[in-house]
């Protein structure tokens, strides 16, 4: 068409043809970066074939019902009490029947044939009745078949006259900061609504769970978008929209969608078992800083340093110990902390997987068995207190904190477990390094520099070898009364 433009314009010369001959080359086959700057020049006919299978999602809670206005507060005798009481007693529905919240979000078809449907935990949880509503107008009740707190994904069936229009999962992998997205859900019960974006960010935490890795996207997503797809430019979801970041619930260009690929493993466990099968190791780890990773010898900070073993799990089994820091886990690194838990959780139970760790400045590969993590909340531990005087004798002051030796009194004063042996902080300093890091009367030093410590003399006698040795900062092992174990690398003064 361009060719045949130009022959129809008088008194063309042929350098100019030849010039709009290689402008219209160049668009077709290579110059496509104007094009692709700026973005599709529609996705109707994509919101049309994917609509009908994006539904809105229903649910009706029975809460106890509640006064609305509390009773003002009078003094006690006061001839007004009565008053107050008898006329909101009178306020209250009579015998105190349950009344129904109802609640709206958004999910998605996967299998038409089955009736499956997927949306967010927190849409369905608590829920009485869930109601699954159609671009069509018609309305199934559904049963959940599955749900996982930790991903935040929920696995729904109704039971479908016909079969219905399904969408399928892509790659979130192969997606690139930049790329296109389109959202569909029923933003404040308005109904089907289509947004489109960009893909902002890739592997956000927002600390919503241990397996975070979101994607960040700018197509509004606002309240009741909750458990709808997010699609690339081929109609594939790529993702699950569940969170937004807003001070007033709306839209500001940050919103949060599980990666597919996270998804799909979740998603299918659930309809195969009803719950969520994940590998486990059995360590409790905690982050290297550029402090610990000094303190370990380390050129630069990364991996996850190890802070407590589990007695019978597959990594005490496996030989893995506290001041371990893990590197690569079946052949893959681990970047940070916060990656390790999701390479273990997508590792299939009984598998055998090599775990490259950092020991006392060696790396060695050992060979681990993963277990199956129990779903089981972990029981908390209270902060051991201070309490009577403290026993002033055999004490010393390092880095602020004031250290005495383990003994009866000691575990009276703070509540330490038989289990615990080190040496006790009785005092912190203000403003001292100790206290900058936030250790407290109680906590108990088991280790520096990984070197098992009995008495206040040996922790002075390690951090004069690192000031000799022109460290700056002490990697220390500490345990609460209880014996729970994390290391914190504390700043030695000059």
């Amino acid at each position: 068409m361009a060719i045949k433009y130009l022959r129809s314009v008088p008194d063309v010369s042929f350098k100019a043809i030849v010039l709009a001959c290689a402008l219209a080359i160049s668009g077709i086959t290579g110059g496509t970066q104007s094009v692709q700057a700026a973005g599709p020049t529609s996705v109707a006919d994509l919101a049309e074939d994917l609509g009908d299978a994006v539904v809105n999602i229903s649910t009706a809670q029975r809460v106890s019902a509640q006064r609305s206005v509390p009773v003002p507060q009078v003094p006690e005798g006061s001839p007004f009490q009565e008053f107050f009481e008898e006329f909101f007693d009178n306020q209250q529905p009579e015998g105190d029947q349950p009344r129904k919240v109802q609640s709206l979000g958004s999910g998605f078809v996967i299998d038409g044939e089955e009736g499956i449907i997927i949306t967010n935990n927190h849409v369905i949880e608590g829920a009485d009745e869930i109601e699954v509503n159609f671009n069509d107008g018609s309305k199934l009740t559904a049963e959940v078949v599955g749900r996982d707190e930790k991903t935040d994904l929920a696995v729904l069936k109704v039971d479908p006259p016909k079969p219905l229009q399904s969408v399928k999962f892509g790659s979130s992998e192969k997606l690139r900061v930049g790329d296109w997205v389109m959202a569909i859900g029923n933003p404040f019960g308005l109904g089907g609504t289509v947004t489109v974006g960009i893909v902002s960010a890739r592997n956000r935490d927002i600390n919503s769970g241990p397996y975070d890795n979101y994607i960040q996207t700018d197509a509004s997503i606002n309240r009741g978008n909750s458990g709808g797809p997010l699609f690339n430019m081929e109609g594939e979801v790529v993702g699950i929209n569940t969170a937004i970041f807003s001070p007033s619930g709306g839209s500001i260009g940050i919103g949060f969608a599980i990666p597919a690929d996270t998804a799909n493993k979740v998603i299918k466990q659930l309809r195969e078992f009803g719950e969520t099968r994940r590998g486990w190791l059995g360590v409790r780890i905690q982050e290297v800083t550029d402090e610990i990773a000094e303190g370990l010898g380390m050129k630069e900070a990364r991996g996850a340093l190890v802070a407590g073993v589990t007695d019978g799990g597959p990594a005490k089994e496996a030989g893995i110990q506290p001041g371990d820091v893990i590197l690569t886990f079946d052949g893959k690194p681990v970047p940070v902390m916060r990656d390790l838990p999701r390479m273990v959780a997508d590792t299939s139970i009984g598998n055998e997987v090599n775990v490259g760790i950092l020991r006392k400045g060696k790396e060695m590969d050992l060979d681990v068995q993963l277990g199956r993590l129990e779903e089981v909340a972990e029981a908390k531990t209270e902060e051991a207190e201070q309490k009577g005087e403290e026993n002033k004798a055999d004490q010393t002051v390092v880095l602020g904190m004031t250290l005495a030796t383990v003994d009866e009194s000691m575990r009276q004063n703070f509540g330490l477990e038989d289990i615990v042996e080190g040496v006790v902080v009785t005092a912190v300093e203000a403003g001292s390094p100790a206290d900058d890091k936030r250790i407290i009367p109680g906590d108990v030093i088991v280790e520096v520099a990984q070197e098992p410590v009995a008495s206040p003399e040996d922790v002075a006698k390690q951090v004069e070898a690192l000031k000799k040795d022109g460290r700056r900062s002490a990697l220390l092992l500490l345990s609460n009364g209880s014996g729970e174990l994390r290391f914190i690398a504390v700043r030695i003064e000059d």
